[in-house]
């Protein structure tokens, strides 16, 4: 592997990050939904499937634990971790109730619900979503190849530019750390 190869990855990635630039106003709403809802005492709920699970969980740590600073926990769920409620949902109900079931259990009116989906054709998350808008919590997508069926489903919604899915997850690390930033600047 040579720098031949190397080359249009970062290229592709740094173009997939820089879709997000006239999104600034959305993605500045998302933060301070996101930080209002916590101060009102709601919780973030946060779902995707194989690699966008992973973004889930790592936003749901980072508010749970902590991003840069020592500050209060707060409550977020990270609705693809836990197997055996996915298994136990998914072998009574179906793959695609995974995460409605949770959202069912778990989420109140005034909480947030942010889905994870590079393609936005994930029926789970969609569900999900359908459900969460449903019980009047809001929804926010972080979303790729041109937002899909989900991005109608979303109250707010970044989606980024490009059909490579390793690219639109590159840029969904960085939206999930610019939330971060927003909750540690407000809790600190």
């Amino acid at each position: 592997m040579g720098a031949d190869f190397i080359r249009p990855h970062i290229e592709a990635s740094r173009d997939a990050i820089a879709s997000l630039l006239g999104q600034e106003a959305e993605i500045a709403r998302i933060a301070a939904l996101c930080v209002e809802t916590l101060k009102a005492g709601g919780k973030i709920l946060t779902c995707g499937n194989g690699g966008s699970a992973t973004d889930a969980m790592h936003l749901t740590e980072e508010l749970v634990a902590r991003y840069r600073s020592n500050r209060r926990a707060l409550p977020s769920i990270a609705l693809a971790s836990d197997p055996s409620i996915l298994t136990c949902i998914a072998n009574d109900f179906g793959w695609d109730a995974v995460f409605a079931r949770q959202v069912e259990a778990h989420g109140q009116r005034g909480d947030v619900l942010v889905g994870f989906t590079t393609s936005g054709q994930s029926e789970n998350i969609n569900r999900a979503l359908r459900l969460a808008r449903e019980r009047g919590l809001v929804t926010v997508g972080f979303l790729g190849k041109g937002g899909g069926a989900a991005r109608p489903l979303c109250d707010h919604a970044v989606v980024v530019a490009s059909a490579d899915t390793a690219r639109i997850q590159e840029a969904h690390t960085l939206l999930l750390h610019l939330v971060c930033e927003a909750v540690e600047r407000a809790f600190a």
